[in-house]
């Protein structure tokens, strides 16, 4: 290869460890094209499967400052770059590494920091971001929902409470009646005492 064409897959690659929101190294050794051209596929638009010799990809990644891949570059080295879900693509090729064997997964970086291939599997044993979040709106929808049941209790809450408020002071009244009338009864036999006070005092009189 030509000196400028190595500088500028150097260039191009390095761009590519920039602009990644995660870097998976894998072996493909033994692997037919059709079965790279099925793993491409199988990563998607947003994961560039690149191919290329390891003292390019050695010089790229210092290049753009990606720190701890050099031991996995070795034997045939191709690198999916992810520019969309990390999770999503860490899936697609540890799905395709099972029923391809001759694909080794051996690390990666993502967020600055170096995975290894039990990481790597990790990360693919984990929810997408789409399916968490789908997972969240779920669940707020469905507080939602129980606070609109909630709301729409609140107008027969009421008028249960209010019901039984005025049924409880019916049932009270008779009761206040009954207590009254003790009172009534005393006033009228002190009424009652006073007259005949009153006449008694009045036969006094006419005697002296």
């Amino acid at each position: 290869m030509a000196t400028a064409a190595k500088v500028a897959t150097v260039a191009e690659i390095a761009d590519q460890f920039r602009n990644s929101s995660a870097a998976v190294v894998t072996e493909y050794r033994g692997l037919k094209m059709s079965q790279l051209t099925q793993l491409r596929r199988d990563l998607g638009s947003e994961v560039a499967y690149t191919v290329a010799k390891n003292t390019l990809v050695r010089r790229a990644a210092a290049e753009a400052g990606v720190e701890g891949l050099d031991e996995l570059f070795n034997g045939p080295t191709a690198i999916a770059f992810v520019t969309g879900e990390p999770v999503n693509a860490a899936k697609a090729l540890r799905d395709f590494a099972k029923a391809n064997a001759l694909l080794v997964i051996k690390g990666g970086v993502m967020d600055g920091k170096v995975l290894n291939t039990l990481e790597v599997t990790k990360l693919a044993d984990l929810e997408s971001r789409e399916v968490l979040l789908a997972k969240l709106a779920g669940a707020m929808k469905a507080s939602l929902s129980q606070a609109a049941v909630m709301f729409n209790q609140l107008p027969s809450q009421v008028a249960r409470l209010a019901a039984a408020l005025q049924e409880k002071r019916a049932d009270e009244a008779p009761v206040a009646v009954a207590a009254e009338a003790p009172e009534a009864d005393t006033a009228q036999a002190d009424t009652e005492v006073t007259d005949d006070a009153a006449d008694a005092a009045e036969t006094e009189t006419e005697t002296a």
